[in-house]
């Protein structure tokens, strides 16, 4: 079973996500199992503070080092060889192929979701991987883990169902997207199912698909 723990400020973000669909069934299967940290147990002082403003000035305040050690070594606790990433849009950009790389290993893993203008840099000494899911900037790290999390668990053998259905996905070959589908009715106001996806032949169906695949790459 692969553990994943999550840290964070908001931490009732993540059962709606994680606890519905295929997430859902991953650990009613027992694949994986979540469990969310709120690094405000772990806060400074009565009010658990877990944040101050930055040295030498600036807007914002900064994730302090201490609650997020203590957090992280809360986790380490329970799963010791868990590999611990840290939301941040300097990090590796995240993609299929980082996915598939993700639902492979056999270690748990610890997301670090930040918050507010960011974070004390030497959190970072904690991390094994630094991950971006692209060039924008959101409000904290809960919505990356929780993409990170949803595109590697789904990947995890079983946890989808059908053998070929993380085969035939958009960036399964990290090269096309998925080609068009369709279901009943076969005519939907004046729309139709193409001819070839009613035939029967599988050989002309396939080639079929193959021709509307697309590449991934866009202008």
């Amino acid at each position: 079973m692969k553990q994943i723990q999550i840290i964070s400020i908001f931490p009732d973000m993540f059962p709606a996500v994680l606890e519905t669909s295929m997430l859902k069934k991953a650990k009613d299967s027992e694949v994986v199992s979540y469990r969310y940290v709120n690094l405000r147990d772990f806060g400074i002082g009565p009010r658990r503070t877990v944040d101050d403003t930055p040295y030498g000035g600036g807007d914002g305040m900064l994730l302090r080092p201490e609650p997020v050690f203590a957090a992280v070594e809360d986790c380490k606790s329970r799963d010791p060889d868990a590999q611990v990433f840290l939301m941040t849009p300097r990090g590796h950009r995240f993609d299929q192929a980082y996915a598939r790389d993700l639902s492979t290993r056999q270690t748990g893993m610890i997301f670090i979701c930040g918050r507010y203008e960011g974070y004390d840099e030497r959190i970072t000494e904690l991390v094994d991987e630094q991950i971006s899911i692209g060039d924008y900037v959101l409000t904290g790290g809960e919505l990356p883990a929780m993409v990170i999390i949803d595109a590697t668990v789904r990947l995890i053998p079983g946890v989808l169902g059908g053998e070929q259905s993380a085969e035939i996905e958009s960036f399964s070959d990290g090269e096309t997207l998925e080609f068009p589908q369709y279901t009943r009715p076969a005519e939907f106001q004046d729309m139709s199912v193409p001819d070839v996806l009613l035939s029967g032949n599988h050989g002309e169906i396939a080639a079929w698909r193959k021709s509307k695949s697309k590449s991934h790459k866009r202008s």
